[in-house]
């Protein structure tokens, strides 16, 4: 997010959606990299490289009066306060959170509030806060209360628009009625308050609003994986643009004129250009492409007072700048003049455009921010980031490039110990993450670090990263542990034939993909590396694509494309192939594995699977979990324990450098975190259903009754009235199910076979949504429509599907109930097109009241292995299901019922 103004919404986009990326970076030059004969620099402390930096993420007010940043308030990074012209030591907090550092935050449009984002333990449910900087803290307190004003549990919010028209509201996206999905609702900063305007019932994946504040576009990811831009009216959609799954289209704002948008598309060439659409025509007309023509183009530059295309960037080895105004590129050239050498970022500035905070940052510096006055060009220090780190012992970071086994040019950077002869260097090989991402020139923790500890830093951007245009990227698809991998392999290789690398000391080391990289390299390459750490990376490729959050459903197609369909079986052979885990037997190189337990995107069971298979077939791994952090650490405390592990570990196989020291927090935590690989135990799935269905000890009754239900999505409770009704039509049941539900009146209607009571047909009404299927032949034929033309689809099966649709629980209690009594069956995800087994387990006896009476029960779970938990209550003497209780996997929302007739 280099060189622009990050307008609010972009701010905590960012922070909600970039994946666990780049860790480091490195590449250029085609020569050995000159070493640099300066005296090696001491060893300097971790905590000043990983702790909390003194000050960070400086923003202006909009009337420029007031400054908000983030410092530590008793251990943990907040937002404080100050007058422009206050010393920092002046300010005040006005938030005290106590977990986990506050990830980003803005100030609202006319100033009288912050809002910032916050998850719980790393699980990525973000919710939006709205602060009064002005208030009074409440007796006891340090800080103003802060307000949840998007409050929903386990939903994450995505931050639409902020409009200048109306500086009170925010437009958001809420999962918490679909947790694929994000309906559209307006939110009130004052109040809170909370309006819904649109539900998401088209696979819509954002929206755009004009300079006005009103929603214009929306986009909207296609069953076949494409992008779709829709134009907005009040009675519905029009498709204006699209680019297909393997291609990248997303609109940037809406021009001045208020009837075109501005468009990052790449649809029908290599590199990525800017455009112009026209959503009424259907025109597109160029605005600019790398006239270098090397890479995508980057970011275009705004004037929020203007709504003027001022600038635009280009992230090549390093970033480049075209203006488009006089002005701004007379600012950045007079700043670019007072900091050669240096990148130039504008990251925050005043309602007029008088005022900006600049970070001036380079590979050697972290960072220093100026107060930057652009009428009179003064310019005034404010702070520097990590203003103990000694900038003197800091080593260069060097494009390179390097051709692949295949001869493709791989860019990266390389970054050689200070004061090092440059020759015959322990290396570490840091992968990025991703993998569709890239790494950048700039200050970089993890390669300053490993650098001060002897270790020269390779960062490759491999096959598959972006940036580098269509082809480069596609060259990736498939290409998981093959090829991708093996442009890591020959960036070890280059640098062992320029004398950099000694070829018994290369360790790989990532985060992510760049984890899945590590295990990948241990297990396809044992030979090529000395040792590796793995962090947050999947070693089951099928387990990785079955366990996406889901709110990925909108990209789950792009996964299939460019990775492998596990729905198809030469693909999901593609991935097992593919994954580390079934390779791991191969495995001889030490390895540590690092993971957040709260992880949404690369589950612990992917550590987890690996650190078994090595344990059991008695192979020494070291293991790391904390269990309040999710895709990467935040927390410092965190960050330096599994570096400090890290350190002792590389040291001990590969003999870098490392600090012996750690505060006592940090050796109490790393022992709380250390895990023994003895006492790893996966989760158990629900046991294989044989070819048969469970077998039954009674049958079905015809006649109807009706359920009391509520659903509740966090604060929201919503009563329902339940019908069921089971008809006995010759060799078979129909059970019809009825219900009206917050997003529309539902009709589940499931024939079953008398003798067996397994799933014949089954057809679902609900709203515009019609699913229907039949088993037939070992397999599921079936159609989806959303009010349009439906699409067929087929599922093969290896044994009948049961207890699943209207007529479930009746259907769980026909079953031999009994303390102890186990089964597993299958159910059918026409969302996913899988077959899933459920395991039934009768936990016990209960009796339970609900309006019909007091019943003495037989309390039956029903758990899937895609995480959705039911529990049913069975009668004993009649065997009717009198109340259930359902949470579905993925979703806030639990759904409870209880017999009323």
């Amino acid at each position: 997010m280099k060189a622009h103004v990050l307008s609010p919404a972009r701010v905590l986009r960012a922070a909600l959606f970039v994946p666990l990326a780049t860790l480091a970076t490195l590449a250029p030059a085609s020569v050995a990299v000159a070493a640099s004969h300066s005296e090696v620099p001491p060893l300097v402390d971790r905590e000043i490289f990983f702790g909390d930096p003194e000050i960070s993420q400086a923003r202006l007010s909009p009337d420029g009066k007031f400054i908000a940043f983030v410092k530590p308030l008793d251990g943990t990074r907040n937002i404080w306060v100050k007058k422009t012209g206050d010393p920092f030591t002046a300010a005040t907090p006005i938030t005290a959170e106590t977990k986990r550092p506050v990830p980003a935050y803005f100030w609202s449009r006319d100033g009288k509030y912050i809002l910032f984002v916050q998850d719980q333990g790393g699980d990525e449910n973000f919710n939006v806060y709205a602060v009064d900087p002005a208030a009074k803290p409440a007796e006891g307190s340090k800080v103003p209360a802060a307000r949840n004003i998007t409050e929903a549990k386990g939903v994450r919010t995505i931050i639409y628009d902020v409009p200048k028209t109306n500086p009170d509201v925010i437009y958001v996206g809420l999962n918490d009625r679909d947790a694929a999905w994000h309906d559209l609702y307006e939110v009130t900063i004052s109040t809170g308050a909370r309006k819904k305007l649109r539900e998401n019932t088209e696979r819509l994946t954002g929206w755009v609003f004009d300079l006005t504040g009103k929603a214009r576009l929306a986009t909207r990811s296609a069953d076949n994986g494409d992008t779709e831009f829709l134009t907005v009216t009040d009675a519905g959609f029009k498709k204006v643009y699209s680019c297909d799954v393997l291609e990248s289209c997303g609109p940037v704002r809406f021009h001045k004129d208020g009837k075109r948008v501005y468009l990052d598309t790449n649809k029908g060439t290599d590199l990525g250009r800017l455009a112009l659409l026209d959503p009424e025509s259907g025109k597109e007309e160029l605005v600019e492409s790398d006239p270098q023509k090397r890479v995508d183009f980057g970011n275009a530059i705004f004037s929020d007072l203007t709504d003027e295309l001022v600038g635009t960037t280009y992230e090549d080895d390093k970033t480049r700048f075209l203006w488009r105004n006089a002005q701004w590129k007379a600012d950045y050239d007079f700043l670019k003049g007072k900091f050669p050498g240096r990148e130039i970022t504008p990251v925050s500035q005043t309602k007029d455009e008088t005022l900006s905070l600049v970070v001036t940052s380079s590979d050697v510096e972290p960072g220093e921010v100026y107060l930057f006055d652009r009428k009179s060009r003064g310019l005034t220090l404010q702070y520097k980031v990590r203003e103990k780190l000694p900038r003197a012992a800091l080593s260069p970071m060097k494009p390179i490039r390097y051709k692949s086994s295949d001869g493709l040019e791989i860019p990266g950077y390389l970054t050689i110990p200070k004061g090092s002869s440059g020759k015959n260097l322990p290396v570490i090989l840091f992968p990025h993450g991703g993998p569709w991402a890239r790494d950048s020139w700039g200050y970089n923790p993890y390669a300053q670090f490993w650098s001060n500890r002897g270790y020269a830093v390779l960062s490759s951007n491999f096959r598959g990263s972006t940036g580098y245009g269509k082809k480069f990227l596609d060259a990736g698809n498939g290409q998981w542990g093959e090829k991708m991998q093996d442009d890591l392999t020959w960036g070890v290789k280059y640098l062992v034939a320029q004398g950099i690398a000694d070829p018994k000391r290369v360790v790989i080391m990532g985060g992510s993909y760049g984890g899945y990289a590590t295990l990948a390299g241990v297990a396809f390459t044992p030979d090529v590396y000395a040792a590796g750490v793995s962090l947050v990376g999947p070693s089951n490729l099928l387990t990785l694509l079955d366990s996406i959050p889901p709110y990925w459903e909108s990209i789950r197609k792009l996964f299939h494309v460019r990775m492998g369909d596990p729905t198809k079986p030469e693909g999901k052979a593609k991935l097992v192939a593919q994954s580390p885990l079934t390779a791991a037997a191969k495995i001889k190189t030490p390895l540590l594995v690092v993971q957040g337990a709260n992880d949404p995107r690369v589950k612990q069971a992917e550590s987890d699977q690996i650190v078994i298979a090595l344990r059991d077939r008695g192979f020494p791994v070291e293991y790391i979990v904390a269990p309040d952090e999710g895709h990467g650490f935040q927390r410092p405390v965190n960050n330096m324990a599994w570096i400090a592990a890290a350190e002792k570990f590389l040291a001990k196989h590969v003999g870098g450098k490392a600090q012996t020291t750690m505060t006592p927090e940090v050796e109490k935590r790393l022992a709380e975190i250390t895990v023994d690989p003895k006492t790893v135990v996966l989760a158990k799935k629900a046991a294989a259903a044989g070819k048969d269905a469970p077998k039954l000890a009674g049958t079905l009754t015809a006649g109807s009754s009706k359920f009391a239900g509520l659903l509740q999505m966090g604060e929201q409770q919503m009563p329902m009235d339940i019908s069921r009704e089971i008809k006995a039509e010759g060799a078979t049941f129909v059970v019809t199910e009825s219900a009206v539900l917050p997003m529309g009146a539902m009709k589940d209607s499931t024939v079953l076979d008398k003798a067996t009571l397994t799933v014949l047909k089954r057809s679902i009404q609900q709203g515009p949504a019609t699913i229907e299927y039949e088993v037939k032949g070992g397999k599921i034929e079936g159609s989806t429509a959303m009010g349009g033309p439906a699409k067929p689809f087929s599922i093969d099966l290896d044994g009948p599907i049961f207890a699943e649709g209207a007529g479930t629980y009746e259907v769980v209690a026909a079953l031999p109930l009994a303390a102890g009594y186990t089964a597993s069956y299958r159910n059918v995800d026409v969302r996913t097109q899988k077959v899933k087994l459920v395991a039934l387990e009768v936990e016990g006896d209960e009796k339970v009241t609900v309006k019909t009476g007091t019943f003495d029960t037989w309390r039956v779970a029903l758990k899937g292995e895609d995480g959705t938990i039911s529990r049913v209550w069975v009668t004993k003497d009649t065997k009717k299901p009198v109340k259930t209780f359902t949470k579905p996997a993925g979703s806030p929302a639990t759904m409870a019922t209880e017999a009323v007739q």
